[in-house]
C-alpha cells in the first residue's frame, strides 16, 4: 500500500469515526457526559439489585460489575454497530474504492472511543472505593486491545452476514442476551455449579472480563492460561473475520447492497 493512499484511507477513517461519534451524541442533551453517567446508574442499580434481592455481599461490587460492564458494552457496541455498516454506507461504498473493511472497523474504534467515554467514570468509581493502582494495570491495555481484536472479527462476518439475511440482527439480539449472561457480568462464578463454571470459563469475553479483574480488584496479573486463550480467541477471530470478509465481500457487494 502506497504512503499517499494510507494516508487517504486513514483521513477517511477518522471522518467516519467522527461521524458516528457525533452522531451518537446528536439528540443528546446531555451529549458525551451521558457515555459517562449511563455506566455508573447502571452501576447503582445493579448494586442495589444485588445487595437487597440476593442478601449477598461482595467486597468492591461495583467495582466488579462496572469492570465487566464497560468491558461487555465495548464488546456489544462493536459488533452490533459493525453488522450494519455495510449496508448503511451502500452509497458512500458505491461511489468510492475505498477498502470495504474501513467502513465496519469504523464502527468497532467507534466503540472504542464511547469505551473511553466509560473509562473516565471507572477510573473515578476505582479511585472513590480507594482501590489504588499497581503495576498489574499495564495488563488492562492489552486485554482491552485482545477483546477489541476478537471484537472486530465477529463483527466482520456480522457484517457480511446481516448483508445477505438482515434477520441475523434479531437472532445476533438474542444471541447476546444468553452471552451476557454467560459473562458474569454481576454475579460471582465460585457461586456456580462445577459444570456451569466450566461452561462460563469457556467463554472468550469472560475471560478478558476476569482478566482484567485481577488486574484492578486484586492486583493479580492474568495467568498464563487466561493469556493464551485470550490472544487465541483475539488473533484467531480477527484472522477468520478478515478471512470470511475478504472472500463474500465483492459477492456481497453486487448481489445485495
Amino acid at each position: 500500500m502506497k504512503a499517499g493512499s494510507l494516508k487517504q484511507y486513514l483521513f477517511v477513517m477518522n471522518e467516519l469515526v467522527g461521524r458516528e461519534v457525533k452522531r451518537k451524541y446528536v439528540r443528546s442533551y446531555l451529549g458525551v457526559l451521558w457515555s459517562v453517567l449511563n455506566p455508573l446508574l447502571s452501576m447503582v442499580v445493579m448494586t442495589l439489585i444485588f445487595s437487597t434481592i440476593f442478601k449477598r455481599s461482595m467486597e468492591n461490587y461495583p467495582v466488579y460489575y462496572l469492570t465487566g460492564s464497560i468491558l461487555w458494552g465495548m464488546f456489544t457496541g462493536a459488533t452490533n454497530s459493525a453488522m450494519t455498516a455495510l449496508v448503511d454506507n451502500k452509497t458512500l461504498m458505491t461511489r468510492t474504492k475505498l477498502p470495504r473493511q474501513i467502513f465496519p472497523l469504523s464502527r468497532i474504534l467507534t466503540s472504542l472511543v464511547n469505551f473511553g467515554y466509560s473509562l473516565a467514570a471507572y477510573i473515578l468509581i476505582v479511585a472513590f472505593f480507594g482501590i489504588m493502582p499497581t503495576e498489574h494495570l499495564l495488563a488492562f491495555p492489552l486485554i482491552v486491545l485482545l477483546l477489541l481484536m476478537f471484537s472486530t472479527g465477529i463483527g466482520y462476518m456480522l457484517a457480511i452476514a446481516y448483508s445477505l439475511m438482515p434477520d441475523v440482527k434479531y437472532l445476533y439480539s438474542i444471541l447476546l442476551q444468553l452471552w451476557m449472561y454467560l459473562s458474569a457480568l454481576f454475579y460471582p462464578v465460585d457461586q456456580l455449579s462445577p459444570q456451569m463454571q466450566s461452561v462460563v470459563r469457556m467463554n472468550p469475553v469472560y475471560t478478558c472480563i476476569a482478566a482484567a479483574r485481577n488486574c484492578v480488584l486484586y492486583h493479580q496479573w492474568p495467568l498464563r492460561e487466561e493469556w493464551i486463550r485470550m490472544a487465541w480467541w483475539g488473533i484467531g477471530m480477527l484472522v477468520l473475520g478478515n478471512l470470511v470478509f475478504s472472500i463474500n465481500k465483492d459477492k456481497i457487494l453486487v448481489q445485495n447492497i
